[in-house]
């Protein structure tokens, strides 16, 4: 069949069911990691929302990225693995097509000013991976061009489907399963960017320790009552 031709429409149930076939036949040979979506959000959690309304945000693919949201939602990224500045998948279209995602790692420059920006706002480990810190510091991350998420030029896509566009519905599936992904493994954003999330906590620490220490030769009208040898253990 020429490409150009238009194929038969395939009703969701039978793709839902041919994702799920194929996943059956592979699982016997190859450990997979589906992507799977219950509900009508594709991401909740803010490390996974925020990855796929920085997809959304830029003209670049606001026109293509679309295309991979009944894909995603059906069940048809079959397999999806994330490792340091690589993403494969393979997504069940008309027949198994295999993608490769490329993500450029932050650069140093600005790694360097979010860090200083962020200073001593982050608590702990805890609170960075479940987005739960001050809004300023989301729009800091957020923050276009010069945050934590990869802009258009940084991500470097390859589908060995027919389609002749760079970003067919095989790659948008796929980059909104990272979202997905990071709903459930927050980590691997930092893996994905190389970003050294252990120096926003250290920073955070020594900021926050820095404050103590200044703060020690000064007098406090606050004052221990009671048995305070008893309270140390003296």
């Amino acid at each position: 069949m020429n490409w150009f031709e238009f194929k038969p429409y395939v009703p969701v149930a039978q793709r839902r069911a041919e994702a799920r076939k194929k996943i059956a036949a592979l699982g016997k040979t190859t450990k997979l990691s589906p992507v799977e979506i219950s509900g009508k959000k594709i991401a909740r959690t803010w490390w996974g929302a925020s990855w796929c309304a920085n997809l959304e945000r830029y003209a670049d693919f606001e026109n293509r990225i679309g295309r991979g949201r009944s894909y995603v939602r059906n069940g048809q990224v079959i397999d999806l693995s994330i490792s340091d500045g690589k993403v494969a998948s393979m997504v069940m279209g008309s027949e198994l097509y295999h993608v490769q995602i490329g993500i450029d790692g932050l650069s140093k420059k600005t790694w360097r000013t979010v860090a200083e920006q962020v200073g001593r706002r982050i608590g702990s480990l805890a609170e960075l991976v479940e987005g739960k810190f001050p809004e300023e510091l989301g729009e800091i991350f957020m923050r276009q061009g010069e945050g934590l998420f990869p802009s258009p030029r940084e991500i470097h896509m390859q589908c060995d489907c027919p389609d002749y566009a760079v970003m067919c519905k095989h790659v948008a599936a796929t980059l909104y399963g990272i979202g997905a992904r990071l709903d459930t493994e927050p980590l691997l954003f930092f893996k994905l960017r190389g970003i050294p999330f252990e120096e926003l906590l250290k920073k955070s620490v020594d900021e926050k320790m820095k404050k103590l220490l200044k703060n020690a030769h000064k007098k406090t009208n606050r004052v221990l009552k009671g048995d305070v040898a008893g309270i140390f253990g003296l």
